[in-house]
């Protein structure tokens, strides 16, 4: 029996007209859909915004990943879900993983990849790109993210505002994802490093509560939701 293919489907930012007519297609076809989960969380937007485009009766099954940084907890988890996978394809059967935004940017679509590389190197493997937070995050701020010969870097503000202090002075723009835990310390970066004025902070881009704020200092204690994002620009 010939192993089926596995669809890296990277579903947009949230908002659900933003996923690309190739995702669509190719989910209307496929026998099963795969949706990473928090072990503390049910809820998948990611698998909201695929519904209307599933074949009657295509399971959505969730994959438990542990919102840790225990290398070895996560390790197992990666392992557990690739066979899980796996065992999916060998039966002949095409799947989907669902992620938000792109499958190969800040996605656990890219560990289960990597362990079915490691592991079934035979697996065929398709991804479909997605639309990122950012791009629609800039879309509806109505800002450049870059224009002529500058640079941007994205950054991951999930353990802190360290990362923006050591790139900063290389890049002409900055786009940090996962504010929304350190947010206080990262303001206080942008603060520091007088990046408050040429900064917009971005939530819930595209779905119910979407909102922008530009007047970050007149905003100290602003506590942003998950969804949340930074574009700053070191002028304007």
């Amino acid at each position: 029996m010939q192993n089926g293919t596995l669809y890296g489907i990277g579903v947009g930012p949230g908002d659900p007209e933003l996923i690309t007519l190739k995702a669509v297609n190719i989910l209307r076809n496929v026998a099963v859909v795969f949706a990473a989960a928090s072990t503390k969380n049910s809820h998948s937007l990611a698998e909201k915004i695929v519904s209307p485009h599933l074949k009657e009766g295509v399971p959505v099954k969730p994959l438990g990943f542990p919102m840790t940084r225990d290398k070895q907890r996560l390790t197992a988890a990666w392992k557990e879900n690739a066979h899980i996978v796996v065992e999916t394809l060998k039966e002949g059967e095409d799947a989907a993983f669902i992620t938000l935004g792109d499958p190969m940017i800040y996605s656990t679509f890219g560990y289960i990849m990597l362990k079915i590389k490691e592991t079934d190197p035979d697996i065929s493997i398709e991804i479909i790109p997605g639309i990122t937070s950012y791009q629609a995050g800039a879309a509806a701020a109505g800002q450049i993210l870059v224009e002529a010969e500058e640079s941007y870097a994205v950054i991951s503000g999930a353990l802190g505002s360290q990362k923006l202090k050591d790139i900063i002075d290389h890049m002409d723009n900055v786009v940090m994802l996962k504010v929304y835990r350190n947010y206080k310390e990262i303001l206080d970066t942008l603060n520091e490093l007088d990046l408050t004025t040429g900064s917009v902070l971005i939530s819930r881009c595209g779905l119910d509560g979407e909102e922008i704020l530009w007047n970050l200092k007149d905003s100290p204690d602003h506590v942003p939701p998950y969804l949340s994002l930074l574009i700053i620009k070191k002028k304007d």
